[in-house]
């Protein structure tokens, strides 16, 4: 559902507009203009107070860029326009804001009639905040038209709870929650924990849009001190909303399938990867096979089919069906592609190599530069027509080293790099379940990499739905070895899983960076050793 401020009916008690917008990182003046016009629009103005999502002015994650004077400056700058343009109005807006005695803070600031009345600082810092800003104070309490409004940000809410806080009559919380398949339900649950604990109205608010692999949902809402659903923002898109926290009435509680959150994720992950760099035009090699399909799909759902092409590099030991298949994806989705065989530079690659290799026979190493060859073809193509190549390994291949670094590596994104190979065919199943977009074909055949004669997955790897239980006990669960095989699992295989985990970070280092939809995705959440 989306909300219209022209058709918002106001009224007489509590009345609180929600504003759930897409940040621009780094980009203060952007973000100011579209919130001093959120803040004109009637709606707004007729609000008595207008809550935007935590880390507003600047986006987020600021990494190393938060400490620079100059953005701390422009924010600065930023936030005096904002107040003296508020007469007569209230908002709340996260920005990094240098407290005297303290240093820098990740900061909600409560401005009213033109005046800052108060600054609420974030005290439990996730890891990467911890590298730029200083521990703050935590949630406030802080008196409003006879309420008690409980301010904070979402990782704070806990000092609620504990009792650490003055009772309030209605808890803000401005988030800027990083999307994992698992975190809606996580906060949903979470909100209604805490309305139930202190019978508190409760509003959340959090932003929407991509930075990067970093996605954010949205899906802001508010609940009365009954636990009764006053509104609920929409996933993945921008909204805004007027919500009078004292209302009896209630919606239904429609919990969406993490399925569907997946694929709105992704979407808008690519959408906002290429929007935000400037970029219109993506291109990928479609192998006919599951993967490669499903990235062209969200490609084409995020960009256009316009933007979207294909190449087809079959070799000496590609299988007709194969090409078919990707030929039938490529006209179910209106998608422009070039067929181009690998085997004349294959062969020209072989017999450049071959005073150095003399008799050796072939292995890994012939397999390795097909894979090779495919990359370089895409980056050309990339390069001539101004588009990013989009990477199609999968999680379980990524966790097992089952790919060629610099060939099936080689990219700008990797789009389903956190979905493991049968979240892949999940996902894929739910995309056709109205109609056949993915050819039927791509879904039910052994996946193969077909750079050998016969070749498939499973000569290498484990099958999938065995392996990915594996790698989720180990990488989700943090589950030991022996802790996973006593969950009835073989004890070689769980070894040389683990092992070929640990051996592989090295090359997952140098992977595209991937769209984060996992708890616990590489890279970004799980950091290991690579020696």
């Amino acid at each position: 559902m989306r909300y219209d401020v022209r058709n918002i009916l106001i009224h007489s008690g509590m009345n609180i507009h929600i504003v759930q917008h897409d940040i621009l990182t780094n980009r203060p003046e952007e973000n100011l203009q579209w919130m001093l016009a959120e803040l004109e629009s009637p709606a707004s103005r007729e609000a008595l107070l207008t809550v935007f999502p935590a880390c507003t002015l600047c986006g987020a994650p600021l990494f190393a860029s938060a400490g620079y004077t100059d953005l701390q400056k422009r924010a600065q700058a930023a936030l005096q326009e904002l107040v003296a343009r508020s007469e007569h109005r209230a908002f709340l807006v996260g920005m990094p804001l240098q407290i005297q005695d303290k240093g820098l803070c990740n900061a909600i600031v409560f401005v009213q009639n033109g005046a800052i009345r108060a600054v609420v600082t974030k005290k439990y810092l996730l890891p990467d905040e911890q590298r730029c800003f200083t521990r703050g104070e935590g949630v406030q309490v802080i008196e409003f038209h006879d309420q008690k409004l409980a301010i904070g940000f979402y990782e704070d809410l806990k000092e609620l709870v504990k009792g650490h806080v003055d009772q309030p009559d209605m808890v803000i919380c401005c988030g800027c929650n990083v999307f994992d398949y698992q975190k809606p339900y996580r906060t949903r649950y979470r909100m209604s924990k805490i309305v139930e604990t202190l019978g508190a109205s409760l509003l959340y608010v959090n932003r929407t849009g991509g930075e990067g692999p970093y996605l954010y949902a949205g899906g802001s809402m508010a609940m009365n001190a009954a636990g009764g659903l006053l509104c609920q923002l929409p996933y993945f898109e921008p909204a805004c909303h007027t919500v009078d926290m004292q209302l009896l009435d209630t919606l239904e509680d429609e919990k969406p399938e993490a399925v569907e959150l997946v694929y709105k994720a992704l979407v808008m992950g690519l959408r906002d990867y290429f929007r935000k760099n400037g970029l219109q035009r993506a291109v990928l090699g479609l192998s006919g096979g599951i993967d490669s399909a499903l990235v062209a799909v969200l490609a084409v759902d995020a960009l256009g089919a316009e933007n979207v092409h294909g190449i087809l590099m079959p070799s000496q030991y590609s299988t007709d069906h194969s090409v078919k298949d990707a030929e039938d994806l490529a006209h179910n989705l209106g998608m422009d592609y070039h067929i181009v065989p690998i085997r004349p530079m294959f062969d020209q690659f072989r017999e450049a190599l071959n005073p150095v290799f003399g008799n050796l026979a072939e292995d890994v190493t012939e397999e390795n530069l097909q894979a090779r060859v495919r990359g370089t073809l895409l980056m050309a193509y990339a390069n001539k027509f101004g588009a990013l190549v989009l990477n199609t390994t999968n999680r379980s291949e990524a966790a097992m080293g089952y790919g060629t670094l610099y060939g099936d590596s080689c990219g700008a994104l990797a789009v389903i790099g956190d979905l493991y190979k049968t979240e892949v065919y999940q996902l894929s199943e739910w995309i056709n379940r109205d109609w056949v977009r993915i050819p039927v074909n791509s879904i039910t055949k052994a996946p193969s990499a077909e750079l050998r004669p016969g070749q498939k997955d499973s000569d290498s790897l484990p099958d999938y739905a065995v392996l990915d239980a594996i790698l989720n006990l180990f990488l989700e669960e943090s589950l030991s070895e022996d802790e996973i095989i006593d969950e009835g699992y073989d004890r070689e295989l769980v070894h040389n899983t683990i092992r070929k985990v640990a051996r592989n970070e090295w090359k997952r280092l140098q992977f595209a960076p991937q769209l984060k939809v996992s708890p616990v995705s590489f890279t970004l959440d799980r950091r290991w050793p690579i020696s």
